[in-house]
């Protein structure tokens, strides 16, 4: 059986004189990037290296916008309106398109950040809204959204409206026996055995599923998997992932082959 999975990265979150993260590393191993808009991380010139270092690659160019909380890292939840939440998401994939263009790269898809992504995983109505607004906005990118057994459903209605949507995993998380991410609050919420995260990932992808923190089974309808590139040990993990993928059989294709 031939097995196809695009590999995702949060990218371009530096700021000013901070550096964050290892993208020109990274970068190496995945197919798609997902690249900080401004509000809760980046500026203009490491949007712009960022999606140079993409064209560099050959790497696909995703929008990641958040919450406008850049000392918060967008990882708090704010209490605003949807017209504003459509602005806010509009205005920051906005900013990113301008580079893309200068470049003359591809919008592949828009991939919310932190608070925002984690709360619109449970808002069917308001993400359909949302995936609408970007489709109008900037023709036929695909949405991105966490794969539980919500946003199966939600992928069936999109696709009645003519929206891609697809649906991720994460292979350093653990999960809750309700199928969505164990908080970042609980200390093993995220692993850091790069062999363990690479089993799993190989898991989720031929196996369609992955025990939850309590051992409960979660199926998964995924098509792209995310790993982070903060620190010296996700790299490890991407080269590890990397070889469990050839080895097994898997296929690392950008989303839009996917979706």
């Amino acid at each position: 059986m031939h097995y196809r999975i695009d590999v995702n990265c949060d990218m371009g979150e530096s700021f000013g004189a901070y550096a964050l993260g290892v993208d020109h590393e990274v970068i190496k191993y995945i197919s798609s990037s997902n690249i900080a808009c401004g509000f809760h991380a980046s500026d203009p010139d490491v949007m712009s290296r960022t999606v140079e270092l993409c064209r560099k690659y050959n790497v696909m160019t995703g929008a990641h916008p958040g919450y406008p909380d850049l000392l918060g890292f967008g990882r708090r939840f704010i209490d605003i309106s949807e017209q504003e939440l459509l602005h806010y998401v509009i205005y920051q994939v906005g900013a990113l398109k301008g580079f893309l263009d200068y470049f003359d790269l591809p919008l592949q898809h828009v991939k919310l950040h932190g608070a925002l992504y984690n709360y619109l995983v449970n808002e069917e109505r308001l993400s359909i809204s949302l995936a609408s607004a970007i489709q109008r906005a900037f023709g036929d990118v695909i949405f991105l959204t966490l794969g539980t057994h919500r946003t199966s459903k939600l992928k069936e209605n999109c696709k009645k409206q003519g929206i891609r949507l697809a649906l991720e995993a994460f292979p350093d998380r653990n999960y809750t026996d309700d199928g969505e991410l164990l908080s970042r609050k609980h200390t093993d919420a995220v692993l850091e055995d790069h062999e363990e995260i690479a089993r799993r990932a190989t898991t989720m992808v031929k196996e369609k599923g992955i025990p939850s923190i309590h051992g409960k089974w979660i199926e998964m309808d995924i098509d792209t998997l995310c790993i982070h590139g903060d620190n010296a040990e996700s790299i490890e993990a991407a080269k590890i992932i990397h070889d469990f993928f050839a080895r097994e059989g898997i296929e690392i294709q950008p989303l839009c082959k996917i979706v």
